[in-house]
């Protein structure tokens, strides 16, 4: 979840996975979070992992260097029994995240010589002053580990668990499990009631039409909470299932999908990239593709899947006629007569990639992204896909995406990874 306006952001109703769980606050803190200049990645880094321990996140709450405004943040996530901090733990002088939390506390700052040593051995440069800053710390709180030169810190202040980790999200992950191994997390999480997590992930629907199916099929409540959101062209269902409500649970799921079978097309996180690497290796089928306008974005997320060399071949990023009528066979007549952003290109480049890269399945894709480009024939958004494979078998979509560049070849990119594997799932 990103910042957005200047100051502090609640996220997160209160009530996602049951009233008897301890709940919690998380406090992201960079002035850069909340100019935009970066984006939020350990909010809900953190509030998944704290659902998935039975911890309910009740809060998000992104906030600049402002001694001010970060003081007051503390002091409410403080109010919750875990309070989990991120950033602001450099040597620098608008790092205060530790002196600040001590202060809310309640709690005196000492001096930690055992980890000021530590963080001198770590850091490249002998930054006295930055050095002492780091290794000063709550009194009471552990040390539960470093990462670069930012220790990672544990207080228990008798009513909250206050958890500071590092800023950088590699940093955090590292760090986190060592926090929860520390015995006021254990304690904190002996509390916790762990709900069960039924997954629904649809692709050609809208976020309003499953919620109007989840509305008719009775809606959450009597130990369920559903949230429905819109992620990356997809609408992302979860239910969060107490003890005791599972056969309910069943029969909602049961009702949802009886209306939206037809956009179904998982049960789990993993991302359509990798089920279509799954449908490919079943089937022992491998894989290649086409990309114009998408610039090769296709090739990157079935790549980014540990694995998918013994399924992916390669690709070809023809984005100048030439290009595809070198690389791909593509006639120059087809060219003329249809344009580059054409079904017939679109099939030609497809059927070319397999040829060319002797691959079982090919998927090619051709648009105009913009934000030039475009006519009132063939207006920008306007994208074409085809996925080719064996015995002449065919598929073919088009998109006419709304939106600027970037969502013009996100969303095509997704577009083709659902047609290759609705494809792939029907040979």
């Amino acid at each position: 979840m990103g910042a957005d306006g200047d100051a502090d952001r609640l996220a997160l109703a209160p009530g996602l996975i049951g009233s008897l769980s301890p709940r919690a606050a998380i406090v992201v803190t960079g002035s850069e979070l909340v100019r935009g200049d970066r984006r939020d990645l350990n909010g809900p880094f953190l509030a998944r992992a704290l659902l998935e321990l039975g911890l309910e996140p009740a809060q998000i709450r992104v906030v600049g260097d402002s001694p001010a405004e970060l003081e007051r943040a503390l002091r409410d996530g403080l109010s919750h029994e875990l309070l989990v901090v991120s950033g602001g733990l450099g040597p620098t002088h608008d790092d205060r995240t530790v002196e600040l939390l001590a202060r809310a506390a309640g709690r005196e700052l000492r001096f930690d010589r055992e980890l000021s040593r530590e963080i001198a051995a770590r850091s490249r440069v002998a930054y006295e002053p930055g050095i002492r800053k780091q290794a000063t710390v709550p009194d009471g709180a552990l040390v539960v580990g470093i990462a670069g030169t930012a220790p990672a810190l544990v207080l228990d202040t008798g009513a909250c668990v206050a958890v500071v980790l590092p800023g950088p999200p590699r940093e955090l992950q590292q760090l986190w499990p060592r926090a929860l191994e520390t015995e006021p997390l254990r304690r904190l999480l002996a509390a916790a009631v762990v709900p069960a997590r039924r997954v629904l992930r649809f692709y050609g629907v809208g976020e309003s039409s499953v919620a109007e199916a989840f509305e008719a099929a009775g809606g959450d409540g009597d130990g369920i909470e559903v949230t429905i959101c819109a992620r990356d062209f997809e609408t992302h269902v979860d239910l969060f299932v107490q003890p005791g409500a599972e056969e309910r649970a069943e029969e909602l799921e049961r009702a949802i999908v009886a209306s939206l079978d037809n956009y179904l097309y998982g049960r789990t996180d993993s991302p359509v990239e990798e089920l279509v690497l799954e449908l490919c290796r079943s089937r022992g089928l491998s894989l290649a593709t086409a990309e114009s306008c998408t610039g090769g974005l296709v090739a990157a997320r079935l790549t980014s899947i540990a694995g998918s060399s013994d399924v992916f071949v390669g690709g070809i990023v023809s984005y100048a006629n030439d290009v595809k009528v070198r690389e791909l066979g593509v006639p120059d007549e087809l060219l003329r007569k249809h344009g580059a952003v054409s079904a017939e290109v679109a099939e030609a480049m497809a059927r070319g990639a397999r040829e060319r890269l002797g691959a079982d399945v090919a998927v090619a894709v051709t648009g105009v992204a913009g934000p030039g480009g475009g006519s009132a024939e063939k207006p920008v958004g306007l994208v074409y896909l085809h996925a080719s494979g064996p015995d002449g078998r065919r598929r073919a979509a088009d998109l006419n995406v709304p939106g600027d560049r970037a969502t013009v070849r996100a969303r095509a990119t997704v577009g083709a990874l659902h047609l290759v594997r609705t494809f792939v799932s029907e040979l």
